[in-house]
């Protein structure tokens, strides 16, 4: 087995998620109101994950964390091994009034590759696979029938490999990890990879999005 050591700057490395501010970045507030819903993705990096669902109208929130695993409060270090099945997600908070749970699974598969397994990207490992966590019969439905609407559009050549699993625990990443291309504009993996990624799902996803 690799030093811990050696697999952590591995992971920092090469799959971290990781901004040239050419954008305006949302930010949220992570804390949830009473009137709000959550959901649970991964799509590979939290980070990029953040600006994606709260660019959206109706989501006030993405928080960076954990889900999906067998360890109880894990952290980012012991998650990057692969060794405790967590993947990075985000729980999005949401008004159901504003925005559709269908919506957020629209933005969810618009905003990554559901055919690459266990990775996105650059970003390779397990703790980047591709999941839906669904609460409740109903978003199970919503995101399957999601699944079958891509396949029969033939969207992708291969075939889409997106998790659909009941949610379970989430654990909230470090504190360093929210907000991080808000906070962090100048990294290498944040202007090269995360705000392409972002500016071309603005151009595509048909969605409504904050000014």
């Amino acid at each position: 087995m690799k030093p811990l050591l050696f697999v952590f700057f591995a992971c920092a490395m090469l799959g971290s998620c990781a901004q040239r501010q050419a954008v305006k970045i949302p930010a949220g507030s992570e804390k949830p109101l009473a009137h709000e819903a959550v959901a649970y993705f991964a799509e590979g990096c939290f980070w990029h994950s953040e600006i994606v669902f709260q660019s959206l109208v109706g989501v006030r929130d993405a928080v960076s964390g954990y889900a999906g695993g067998k360890v109880k409060s894990p952290d980012y270090e012991t998650v990057c091994t692969g060794i405790t099945g967590h993947a990075e997600t985000v729980q999005v908070f949401y008004d159901p009034t504003v925005i559709s749970y269908k919506t957020l699974v629209d933005a969810f598969f618009a905003s990554m590759d559901p055919t690459q397994l266990n990775r996105q990207g650059n970003d390779a490992g397990t703790q980047y696979r591709s999941a839906a966590f669904y609460q409740n019969e109903q978003e199970k439905q919503v995101v399957e029938a999601a699944i079958k609407k891509l396949t029969d559009e033939k969207k992708y050549s291969g075939k889409i490999v997106t998790q659909v699993v009941p949610f379970t625990n989430f654990y909230p990443a470090e504190a360093y990890h929210q907000e991080y291309i808000l906070n962090h504009p100048n990294q290498g993996y944040v202007a090269n990879v995360s705000i392409p990624d972002f500016i071309e799902f603005k151009n595509t996803f048909k969605g409504n999005f904050k000014p």
